[in-house]
C-alpha cells in the first residue's frame, strides 16, 4: 500500500512539473513575441499546441485524482505504521482565520477609475507558504514556491488560475514587488465556485499578498494602470471610452434641448392658436354685446318720453369702472362704490321702482335705517296719505348683493365685472324686472356694463364705454369745452412729452402774466388724485419778465417778437424750477414730483392756468343728457374742500355763486356738446368763477367733465327724498313744503319756503370704526343732531359700510346757508369730540373741512351785510363791494 502512495504522489508531482514547464514556456513565448513586434515569428501554432497539451494534461490529471481519492485503501499493519506511513500532502483551509479578517474600506481612484474601489478586508499576516512575485512573474525555481507547490500539488490546477490571474493584476500594475500568503491564495482560488471569475477582482486578489497595504498603495496611484502591461492599450481605450461618452453626452444634451425647445415652441404655439380664438370669440361676442346695445339704445331714445311717464325700473349699479392700475390702489373700493347707496331714494318717484346693486353685503342695521329713511319721505298731504306713500315705498326698492363678492375679496374688481360673473343675481335680477320698462343706470363706464345689459336685455342710460373713456380724460373734457364754446383756463391737453411740457408750458407762462399758479393734471385720475400744481414766483426771472410786460402794454405784447425774449427765459429756468418748487395736491397718492412726471408723462396730461385770485369758489352741476336730446339740471352745489385743496368732500347745495341763467346757458351749451357727441346719460361738470382784477367782472371757467353719476347727485337725491323738496334751478331755490299750522281749503296751493343745505359725501375718520351704527346713533340723539320731518330741518346721515364704518355722508338743512354751515361744523367738531381722545385723534378729514366752513362762514358773512341776494354770497374775502356793485344787476 505504501508503493501505491508513492507512486501516486511521484506522478503528481510530475504532472505538476509538466504543467508548471508548459506554463513557464507560454510565458516565454509570450515576452518573445512582445520584445521581436518587429519581426515576423509564427508562434501561433506552438502556442495552441502547448495549449492543447496542458488542457489535456489537466484533465488527464484531473481523472487520475479523482480516480485515487475513490480507491479503497487499506491500512497498514499496526506494527510498521510509524515507519510506512507516508504523508500525503492535502489542503486543508484554516477556518479560524475566516473569523479573525475585519472589513476595512479603501479607496483606488487611480486602479479601476470607473469602478466603485469596494469594502477591504484587513487579512492575517501570519503564513506558513509565502512566496514573492517580481514584476508580475513568479519564479518556479524559487525554493518558497516549489515549497507551496509541492504542498497543495493536489488543488494546484485551481490554485494556478488565481495566481495568473494575481500576475497579470501585478503586471497591469506594474507591481514591482508582491510577497504572496500561500494560504490565501488557495481559499481565493477555491472560491471560484462562489463566482469569483464574474467579479471585480483586484481587491480581492490584492488582499492575499502580505504586503498588501504597499501594493494597494501602488494600484491607487493615478494612472498606475497605464504605466504596467498593456497600458498604452488600456489609455486609448480609456481616453476613446471618455471621449465617446462626452460625445454621447454632449449629443444627447443637445437633443435633450432641442426637444425642450420644441415642447415650448409646440405649446406656445396651441397657447397662442387658442388665446387667438379666445379673442376672436370674445371680440366677436363684445361686438354682438355692442350691436345689441345699440339697438336698445334706439329703442329707449325713442320711447323716452313715454317711459319717463310711465312706470319704470331703475336698475342702479353704482360700479367704478376705472383701469385696472387705478382700482388696484384704491383702498376700500367696496366703499367708494357704495358712496352713491343714496340712489335708492329715486322711489320718492311713485312710478319708479329701484333695484339697488350693492357692491358688498350690509348689515341688517343699515338695512333697517334705509328703510325708515324711506318711510319718512316728507310727505305732509295729511297722515293716511303719508302712511300710504312709507309703505308704497318700501315696497318699491330692492337691493341686492352679487355672490361673486365672496370669491373675489382682494381683486378690487368694478360692480359691474362682479355681476357679471353673478349668475344667481342676473337670474333674479331678470325675474324682477321681467315684463316691466327697465334701464340700467351705472357709473363710470366699463366694457362689462354691456355684458350685463345684454344678459338682462334691457339698454343702459349712458354712453358707449370707448366714448366715455375717451371724453372722460382731462383732455377729452378741455375738447368738449372747445366745442361747447365757454371759457376755459389758459392750457393745452394731450401732453405726453417732457420736452412738449416745458415748450408748453413757458409759451402759456409767456402769453399769461397774470397767472400765479399753474396745474398739472393726469388724463385718467379723478378726485384731485392726479393734480399737481407750481407757484411761478418761485421763478427768478419771473419779476423781469413781469416788468417788461407792464412797459409793453397789453396790446403790444400779443407779437411774437416782443415775447421771444422771455419765452426763452422760461424755458431755461422751468426744468429746474419744477424739480425744485412743483409739488402733488395730494402727496398720500404722488409722494414728490418725480413720482408724479412718470405718471404724468406715461398717462398724458393737462396743463392749465389757476384762476389769477385769492379768492375762487368751485362748484359743480349735475346734468341729465337725455336720449331724447334734452338737456337737464338736476343738481347744482358750491364745493367744500377736505385735506386736499382741489379734492371736493361735500357741497353746499343751492350754489349761490354764480347767476342761474349763466350757469345755466353753460351747462345747456356744454350738455349740447356731450350729445353731438353720442354722449347721454349723466354727467356733471366742474366750474370755477372769481373776479378779475382788470375788467372787475366775475369769470367762470369750465374745468372738469366727469361722464357719470356723481355723489352730489346721489346725496341731492336722499336731501330730496327727506324734506320732499324740490331743486329749483331757474331760481337758484330749494323749495320745501312748509309746515302746515291750520287746515287749507282744497284747491288752495300749500305753502313754501327756502332751504339750504350742506351735503358731505367724504367723511373720513378712522376712530368711527370703534362704534357701531346704533351707538353712534344715540351718541347723536344725546347731542341734539337729528332731522326735525315737521320743520324740515336739521341732521341726516348716509352709512356706506358695515364693517370697517370709517367713512360716512351727511346733510344738513337749515333755512339760511349760514345756519346749515354752522350746523355742519358743529356736528363735526362733536362727533370728533365724541370718539377722540388726546392720544388718538385718528386720521380725519374733519378739521380741514370745519377750517374751510369758517373761511366760507367770514364770506357769507361779509355778503349778508351788503344785502346782496343769495347767490351772490361769492367765497370771496377781498374787493367784495367792487363785487356787489356788479352783482346787483343780477337781482333783476
Amino acid at each position: 500500500m505504501s508503493n501505491i502512495l508513492q507512486k501516486e504522489d511521484k506522478l503528481g508531482a510530475v504532472i505538476v512539473q509538466v504543467q508548471d514547464d508548459l506554463r513557464q514556456l507560454k510565458a516565454n513565448l509570450e515576452k518573445i513575441t512582445a520584445n521581436e513586434k518587429s519581426k515576423t515569428l509564427d508562434t501561433q501554432a506552438l502556442d495552441n499546441a502547448i495549449c492543447r497539451t496542458e488542457n489535456s494534461i489537466r484533465k488527464h490529471a484531473e481523472d487520475y485524482l479523482k480516480t485515487v481519492n475513490k480507491q479503497q485503501l487499506v491500512l497498514p499493519s499496526i506494527e510498521d505504521l510509524q515507519k510506512k506511513t507516508v504523508q500525503i500532502p492535502k489542503w486543508k483551509p484554516s477556518l479560524e482565520r475566516v473569523s479573525d479578517v475585519h472589513p476595512q474600506r479603501e479607496d483606488l481612484p487611480g486602479a479601476s477609475p470607473w469602478r466603485k474601489n469596494l469594502p477591504v478586508p484587513a487579512p492575517v499576516n501570519i503564513t506558513k507558504y509565502p512566496f514573492t512575485i517580481i514584476k508580475g512573474q513568479t519564479d518556479p525555481t524559487a525554493t518558497d514556491f516549489c515549497h507551496f507547490k509541492q504542498s497543495f500539488s493536489l488543488c494546484w490546477t485551481t490554485v494556478v488560475d488565481a495566481l495568473g490571474a494575481l500576475e497579470k493584476l501585478l503586471r497591469d500594475f506594474a507591481v514591482p514587488l508582491a510577497k504572496v500568503s500561500g494560504e490565501r491564495l488557495v481559499e481565493f482560488s477555491h472560491g471560484r465556485n462562489n463566482g469569483w471569475r464574474k467579479a471585480s477582482l483586484e481587491i480581492p486578489l490584492i488582499l492575499v499578498l502580505e504586503n498588501w497595504e504597499e501594493v494597494l498603495g501602488v494600484v491607487s496611484r493615478p494612472g498606475q494602470r497605464y504605466k504596467g502591461e498593456g497600458g498604452m492599450e488600456a489609455a486609448a481605450i480609456h481616453i476613446q471610452s471618455c471621449w465617446r461618452r462626452y460625445s454621447a453626452r454632449t449629443a444627447y444634451l443637445c437633443h435633450c434641448r432641442r426637444k425642450w425647445a420644441a415642447g415650448i415652441i409646440a405649446i406656445s404655439w396651441l397657447m397662442h392658436a387658442q388665446m387667438r380664438r379666445v379673442r376672436k370669440t370674445l371680440q366677436a361676442r363684445r361686438f354682438s354685446q355692442l350691436e345689441n346695445n345699440r339697438s336698445r339704445a334706439q329703442h329707449l331714445a325713442a320711447n323716452w318720453k313715454h317711459i319717463q311717464s310711465s312706470k319704470r325700473t331703475i336698475i342702479h349699479i353704482p360700479s367704478l369702472g376705472y383701469s385696472q392700475s387705478q382700482r388696484l390702489y384704491l383702498r376700500g373700493f367696496d366703499v367708494l362704490q357704495n358712496i352713491q347707496i343714496s340712489r335708492v331714494c329715486d322711489v320718492r318717484d311713485e312710478n319708479v321702482e329701484v333695484i339697488y346693486v350693492c357692491p358688498q353685503h350690509l348689515g341688517d342695521n343699515i338695512l333697517q335705517y334705509y328703510t325708515s329713511l324711506l318711510k319718512c319721505d316728507g310727505a305732509t298731504d295729511g297722515t293716511d296719505n303719508r302712511t300710504t306713500q312709507a309703505s308704497s315705498c318700501m315696497r318699491r326698492f330692492i337691493i341686492l348683493t352679487p355672490e361673486a363678492v365672496d370669491y373675489f375679496l382682494t381683486h378690487n374688481m368694478c360692480l359691474s365685472t362682479l355681476l357679471k360673473y353673478s349668475p344667481c343675481t342676473l337670474k333674479r335680477i331678470r325675474n324682477l324686472i321681467q315684463g316691466k320698462q327697465a334701464f340700467i343706470v351705472g357709473g363710470v363706464a366699463h366694457v362689462d356694463d354691456l355684458a350685463v345689459a345684454d344678459e338682462l336685455g334691457v339698454p343702459i342710460l349712458g354712453p358707449e364705454p370707448a366714448i366715455a373713456q375717451l371724453y372722460s380724460t382731462k383732455s377729452g373734457g378741455k375738447k368738449i369745452f372747445a366745442g361747447a364754446e365757454v371759457d376755459v383756463p389758459p392750457g393745452q391737453g394731450d401732453i405726453y412729452s417732457l420736452n412738449q411740457l416745458h415748450e408748453m408750458l413757458a409759451e402759456l407762462m409767456t402769453q399769461n402774466t397774470a397767472v400765479q399758479r399753474w396745474i398739472f393734471k393726469i388724463d385718467s385720475e379723478h378726485g384731485g388724485r392726479g393734480t399737481a400744481y407750481c407757484d411761478v414766483c418761485h421763478l427768478s426771472c419771473y419779476n423781469w419778465a413781469l416788468q417788461k410786460y407792464r412797459r409793453c402794454g397789453p396790446e403790444l405784447w400779443k407779437a411774437e417778437w416782443i415775447q421771444e425774449s422771455v419765452l426763452l427765459k422760461y424755458l431755461d429756468e422751468i426744468p429746474e424750477w419744477l424739480a425744485h418748487y412743483a409739488q402733488p395736491a395730494k402727496t398720500s397718492c404722488y409722494p414728490n414730483w418725480a413720482c408724479f412726471l412718470k405718471t404724468f408723462l406715461r398717462q398724458g396730461g393737462v396743463v392749465e392756468a389757476y384762476p389769477p385770485s385769492d379768492s375762487v369758489t368751485c362748484l359743480t352741476v349735475d346734468l341729465l343728457l337725455e336720449p331724447a336730446g334734452e338737456v337737464t339740471m338736476l343738481s347744482c352745489g358750491d364745493q367744500l374742500h377736505g385735506s386736499c385743496q382741489l379734492e371736493a368732500v361735500g357741497s353746499t347745495v343751492p350754489q349761490t355763486s354764480v347767476h342761474p341763467e349763466t350757469l345755466r346757458s353753460i351747462c345747456i351749451r356744454v350738455g349740447q356738446a356731450c350729445l353731438q357727441r353720442l354722449i347721454v346719460g349723466y354727467v356733471s361738470v366742474d366750474l370755477v368763477t372769481y373776479l378779475d382784477h382788470n375788467t372787475m367782472e366775475q369769470k367762470v371757467w369750465a374745468v372738469d367733465l366727469d361722464i357719470a353719476y356723481s355723489d352730489q347727485l346721489a346725496m341731492t337725491q336722499m336731501l330730496l327724498m327727506v324734506t320732499g323738496g324740490t331743486l329749483n334751478l331757474h331760481t337758484g331755490c330749494l323749495q320745501v313744503p312748509a309746515p302746515i299750522r291750520e287746515k287749507c281749503c282744497e284747491h288752495q296751493i300749500p305753502p313754501v319756503g327756502n332751504r339750504y343745505a350742506v351735503i358731505g359725501n367724504h367723511l373720513h375718520h378712522t376712530n368711527l370704526s370703534m362704534l357701531y351704527h346704533h351707538v353712534f346713533f344715540q351718541m347723536c340723539k344725546v347731542q341734539g343732531i337729528g332731522f326735525n320731518m315737521k320743520e324740515k330741518q336739521g341732521t341726516v346721515f348716509a352709512l356706506y359700510d358695515n364693517s370697517k364704518r370709517c367713512s360716512i355722508g351727511m346733510i344738513t338743512v337749515s333755512e339760511d346757508l349760514q345756519g346749515a354751515l354752522v350746523t355742519f361744523a358743529r356736528n363735526l367738531s362733536v362727533i370728533h369730540q365724541e370718539i377722540s381722545s388726546s392720544k388718538m385723534q385718528g386720521e380725519t378729514n374733519f378739521k380741514r373741512l370745519i377750517k374751510d366752513i369758517e373761511d366760507v362762514l367770514r364770506t357769507t358773512t361779509v355778503a349778508a351785510l351788503t344785502n346782496l341776494p343769495d347767490y351772490c354770497q361769492v367765497k370771496w374775502s377781498c374787493q367784495i363791494h367792487c363785487e356787489c356793485v356788479n352783482a346787483r344787476d343780477w337781482t333783476h
